[in-house]
């Protein structure tokens, strides 16, 4: 099954028709009233959101949190996206949500979301001004990191196969190896 991009026949959904999709398991997001629907993400997929999820959580500094999709960040009421882990400020969440850019967005690819991570939300993430993000592939694995550069566009900082070392400085230090994210799965 891959990701859906589909427009309602009258108007653009909005964030408040997302309260009504049904709860089965795929993740319903929207980008610009446009709403992308993916199917429950595989084994690779998820090893790596829970173990690099894990790992960031142990060395975020205490006014920093890192939180794992289904969490919505939500700038508009036009626009909302589930990264599969994100980095915010304290004092930027709400009890329901992120109304601003998170520090750091990571997602993971899969067979179905590959193209709209690797463009679509890409282009969202640089719009909405997050300064990291960085795409996981399970299949190698490999971590390319994006950051954004002083006139608003990603430009490509690091990509790091198998044993490699991704030393990133942004949001805060953090040492990570690929292959190591997989833990087990290997």
């Amino acid at each position: 099954m891959t990701a859906m991009a589909t427009h309602p026949p009258a108007r653009p959904y909005t964030v408040h028709d997302l309260a009504a999709m049904p709860d089965d398991g795929r993740r319903y997001e929207l980008i610009d009233g446009v709403l992308l629907v993916s199917p429950a993400p595989g084994t690779r997929h998820q090893k790596i959101v829970m173990k690099l999820g894990s790992y960031l959580d142990t060395v975020c500094p205490d006014d920093l949190h890192v939180l794992s999709a289904p969490f919505a960040v939500q700038p508009s009421a036009s626009t909302e996206v589930q990264p599969d882990l994100l980095v915010a400020r304290d004092e930027d969440l709400t009890d329901k949500n992120l109304p601003v850019a998170p520090l750091l967005v990571v997602e993971v690819l899969s067979p179905s979301t590959a193209l709209n991570d690797l463009n679509t939300k890409k282009a969202v993430y640089q719009r909405m001004g997050v300064p990291s993000y960085w795409v996981v592939d399970p299949a190698d694995p490999v971590l390319t990191a994006y950051e954004l550069d002083a006139d608003g566009q990603y430009q490509q900082v690091a990509e790091v196969k198998g044993t490699d070392v991704f030393e990133a400085a942004r949001p805060y230090p953090v040492r990570i190896v690929p292959v190591e994210l997989l833990g087990k799965l290997r």
